[in-house]
């Protein structure tokens, strides 16, 4: 049976070493302006689509590049050599919901997956949209009924894609949610002439609001609740349901978040997919699961709208929810591999013997530990201060570009 397959996000070198390091079956990330994390995230460049294909490739890792925002016409030159320069860099697939970038893909002999964008949402459009693609991301605001029944009706039909090969389903896990059908939002649009459509989302609904009467004056301020603010998507404790409709893609949100997040949930979620197929996922495991995904960024979490719901869950607050919190403090210098000793240079704040900390980095990607010993020129300390020069005891070789972080408890 083939498992179903965990495509993770990488809006950064570090996030895209952390998903190969978390156990991702494959990686989506986004190159210039032309992707729906324009504005969120660092992204990568033209340039870099050789060297992440070689990466992936290396490690057994699918790429999918994003080329999913609506397209005018002074894109269309620029949209072209993107997808040209993936198409020779062996990138696997471009995530589109443009026709111009589906046709021109296509022309090409570039795969193509139907972004979410589109608002997959019955058999029909499947049918329709099976002419260029042998993948699909269905809308975000179907349940698990109307998954399942979309899937049995390829099977049932068989409906194949260019390949030859039946049509793929894909859903989303884990990862924020926007209050507008299919992210089809036009408030960034309004407020700041930055499309949300087109990368640009200033993320209006992420904060407080007044509702002001304007008969009278009198202005409420809406205390309890961020109103179109959805909580995080999590499917983990419904997980075994979802794989039971014949997904065969579960994508992770979160482009713009950091190494430390795209590590955990996809390390989670691989865990969990392949405990279903082991026939040993059980409520236990889930609780345990649960209170490693709140470590990193979050909104709080709600399931969405596969088990039936009609309206969201709102946020409480505008930021994270995390239970830990993650506090910069000192840069790589040098790593001795013979005696596994890491140098770093001291900026901020302080650490003390068994402090907790994370490295990351463009190749290191993700490593968590704890401080058993640090050494101030060759002598053990309890403490270093902003200014020192350190060494700690690591597994892993580090880098002059990683940055190390304490954790500490939100």
């Amino acid at each position: 049976m083939m498992r179903t397959e965990i495509m993770a996000p990488a809006g950064s070198f570090e996030s895209f070493t952390a998903a190969i390091q978390g156990g991702a079956d494959s990686i989506y990330f986004g190159v210039e302006q032309l992707n729906m994390r324009a504005k969120s995230t660092m992204n990568f460049t033209t340039d870099d689509l050789p060297e992440i294909a070689r990466i992936a490739k290396k490690a057994g890792v699918k790429t999918y590049l994003a080329l999913n925002t609506i397209m005018y016409d002074h894109d269309i030159t620029l949209m072209k050599r993107i997808a040209d320069t993936a198409k020779s860099a062996g990138i696997d697939a471009v995530i589109a919901s443009d026709q111009a970038v589906i046709m021109y893909a296509n022309s090409i002999g570039l795969p193509v997956h139907i972004s979410t964008q589109l608002n997959v949402s019955n058999i029909e459009t499947v049918k329709f949209y099976s002419h260029f693609a042998d993948v699909m991301v269905l809308a975000r605001e179907l349940t698990l009924k109307q998954v399942e029944a979309i899937i049995k009706q390829i099977h049932k039909e068989k409906i194949t894609g260019p390949s030859g090969e039946l049509v793929k389903i894909e859903i989303f896990a884990h990862g924020a949610l926007c209050m507008a059908i299919s992210g089809k939002c036009y408030l960034s649009l309004h407020s700041h002439n930055a499309s949300a459509n087109r990368g640009a989302c200033v993320q209006n609904c992420r904060r407080p609001y007044e509702v002001k009467d304007l008969t009278e004056g009198v202005t409420l301020k809406i205390e309890n609740e961020y109103i179109m603010s959805p909580k995080d998507l999590c499917t983990l404790p419904f997980l075994d349901q979802v794989l039971k409709t014949g997904v065969s893609v579960l994508k992770i949100e979160g482009r713009g978040r950091s190494a430390d997040y795209v590590f955990t949930t996809t390390k989670v979620y691989k865990e969990a997919v392949n405990s279903f197929y082991e026939g040993t996922f059980t409520k236990e495991k889930v609780a345990k699961w649960m209170e490693e995904l709140k470590k990193v960024y979050n909104r709080g979490f709600w399931d969405g709208y596969y088990l039936g719901r009609k309206l969201g869950e709102w946020s409480e607050t505008p930021g994270s929810q995390a239970t830990r919190k993650k506090v910069f403090v000192a840069k790589g210098v040098k790593y001795f591999p013979k005696i596994q000793v890491a140098h770093f240079k001291m900026l901020s704040h302080s650490l003390k013997q068994g402090d907790k900390v994370l490295v990351i980095g463009p190749k290191t990607g993700v490593l968590e530990t704890e401080i058993k010993e640090i050494r101030v020129d060759d002598k053990i300390v309890q403490e270093v201060k902003k200014g020192q020069d350190f060494t700690i005891k690591l597994p892993q070789k580090i880098r002059p570009s990683d940055k190390l972080y304490k954790l500490v408890s939100a």
